[in-house]
C-alpha cells in the first residue's frame, strides 16, 4: 500500500462557522460570536468566525475582550444542531473510508487512514483530502482544513501550525519535511501535547524548540519527565507509532462517570452543598440508566478566584457497589461538609463515580441501610428513568431541584454545559 498517508480534518471556527451558514451569511466574512448573552460580559465565547479571527479576535475569549468598535451578530449556543452537522460531516466520511479507518478525535476534528484507499480512487492523499473538503462544503456548508502526514503525530502538527497559512487550508508533513520546517518553529506550545508547564521546564533546560528535544540526551529526558520523554522524544524527530488500528482496540482497565459545572455566580456553602447532592443524584440515575455501579465517589471544590485558594477534594468510599441515591447522595453530602470550606464562597464543584462496574443481578442491600427504603429508593428510581425516557429530563424532579440556587433544571436543558437549542 506505499507510505501511509493520514488526514487530520477539523471544522473551521466551527460553532460560528455552523451558525453563519444557518442564517445563509458567509463565514469567511461575517463577524459573529457564538456566547450566551445571558451570561455575563465575562463569559468565555464558544467560538468566533474567521473573520472575527482576522480582526485579532482571540477563539475562546469572553465578551468583554472584544473590541467595542468591532460589530458583530451574536448566536446563542445550539449544541444539539452542532452534534447534528458533526453527524452529518462523519456521513461524508463514509463515502470515501469505512469506519475502521476513520477516528472522531473531538465534535469538529477527526482522523482518517486514506492509505488504502488511493489506489482505488487513482488520487494523491491531497487530491483525496480536496474532494472530501469540498463534499463537506457542499453537503453541510463548514469550511474544512486538512493536515496530511505520513503518521497521526504529523497529520495533527500539519493542521495545527501549517494548514491555516495555506490558500486550500491544507498542511502536508513526513518525517523530512517536519524537521526541515518546523524544528526551529516557536513557539514550542503550538505542537500537540507540549504545554506550558512541559514548555517551562524545558526552556529552565535551554531547550525552546523541538530541534532541541531531538538534540537532547534521552537518560536526562526521562530524569525530567519520567515516561512521558518517550513520546516527547519521538514526536521531536515526527514519529508516531499508533495507528487508528491502534486506538479502535484500546480498552481502559477502568471506567468512570463524572459531571463538572461552573458556577454562574460565587456560592456560599450551604448552596454549594445542594450542587454537589443535585450532581451525584443525577449521576446515580446515569448510572442506573447504564445498568452500572460504583465503590466510590470523589468530589472536587472550587472557591472564587476572587480569594485567591486552591480547590480542595476528597473521596467516600461506600459500603457496596451501588447506583442508588439514597446511600450516594447523603454519602457525598457528608464529604462536601468535610472538605470545603465554609468560610469561602464557591465557583466550581466536580464529581466523579469511581471505577464503575456493571451491576450485579438482583439488588445488593447495605446491611448498615434500612432494607426498605433502598428497595423504595430503587424502584422509585427505575420510575424517575421511566417518565424522563418519555417525556424529558424536567418531567419528574426532586424538590431540591426547585431551590433558588438549584442548577438542576436549568442543566436538563443543556449539553456541554451549554443550550442544546431544542
Amino acid at each position: 500500500m506505499g507510505v501511509p498517508q493520514y488526514l487530520c480534518l477539523d471544522q473551521k471556527s466551527f460553532y460560528a462557522t455552523v451558525e453563519c451558514v444557518e442564517r445563509g451569511l458567509d463565514p469567511m466574512t461575517t463577524n459573529l460570536v457564538v456566547a450566551d448573552p445571558e451570561r455575563s460580559v465575562n463569559t468565555i465565547c464558544l467560538a468566533v468566525s474567521p473573520s472575527l479571527k482576522a480582526l485579532g479576535v482571540m477563539n475562546r475569549c469572553r465578551s468583554k475582550d472584544i473590541p467595542p468598535n468591532i460589530s458583530y451578530i451574536t448566536a446563542p449556543p445550539r449544541m444539539q444542531l452542532y452534534i447534528d452537522c458533526a453527524a452529518e460531516i462523519y456521513g461524508v466520511f463514509l463515502r470515501y473510508v469505512a469506519p475502521q479507518d476513520i477516528h472522531v478525535y473531538s465534535v469538529d476534528e477527526a482522523f482518517l487512514d486514506v492509505t488504502p484507499y488511493l489506489k482505488m480512487y487513482g488520487q494523491t492523499a491531497p487530491e483525496l483530502a480536496k474532494r472530501i473538503i469540498a463534499d463537506i462544503r457542499e453537503t453541510v456548508g463548514t469550511v474544512t482544513t486538512c493536515g496530511i502526514g505520513t503518521n497521526l503525530y504529523l497529520a495533527k502538527i500539519a493542521l495545527d501550525i501549517l494548514a491555516k497559512h495555506e490558500k486550500d487550508f491544507i498542511g502536508i508533513l513526513d518525517e523530512e519535511s517536519y524537521r526541515r520546517l518546523l524544528w526551529d518553529h516557536r513557539p514550542i506550545t503550538d505542537f500537540w501535547r507540549v504545554a506550558g508547564g512541559t514548555a517551562a521546564r524545558l526552556q529552565s533546560r535551554g531547550i525552546t524548540t523541538m530541534e532541541g528535544v531531538a538534540r537532547c540526551d534521552v537518560d536526562l529526558l526521562y530524569r525530567w519527565f519520567g515516561i512521558d520523554a518517550e513520546l516527547l522524544y519521538d514526536h521531536a524527530w515526527g514519529r508516531e507509532s499508533t495507528t487508528i488500528a491502534d486506538i479502535k482496540a484500546y480498552r481502559s482497565k477502568t471506567k468512570s462517570l463524572s459531571s463538572s459545572q461552573v458556577l454562574m455566580r460565587d456560592y456560599k456553602f450551604a448552596e454549594g452543598e445542594l450542587i454537589a447532592k443535585e450532581m451525584s443524584d443525577q449521576l446515580c440515575l446515569d448510572m442506573a440508566a447504564r445498568k452500572l455501579t460504583t465503590e466510590s465517589v470523589s468530589l472536587y471544590v472550587g472557591y472564587s478566584h476572587t480569594q485567591n485558594v486552591p480547590g480542595v477534594g476528597g473521596t467516600a468510599k461506600l459500603a457496596l457497589p451501588t447506583n442508588t441515591a439514597s446511600i450516594i447522595v447523603p454519602a457525598v453530602a457528608a464529604l462536601y461538609r468535610r472538605i470545603a470550606n465554609p468560610a469561602y464562597v464557591i465557583r466550581r464543584v466536580g464529581l466523579t463515580c469511581n471505577d464503575v462496574m456493571p451491576e450485579q443481578d438482583g439488588l445488593q442491600l447495605n446491611l448498615f441501610e434500612d432494607a426498605a427504603k433502598q428497595i423504595r429508593g430503587k424502584a422509585l428510581q427505575e420510575a424517575m428513568l421511566d417518565i424522563r425516557a418519555r417525556y424529558g429530563k424536567n418531567a419528574i424532579l426532586r424538590g431540591m431541584n426547585y431551590a433558588p440556587a438549584a442548577t438542576g433544571r436549568e442543566r436538563n436543558n443543556q449539553i456541554g454545559g451549554h443550550k442544546s437549542g431544542i
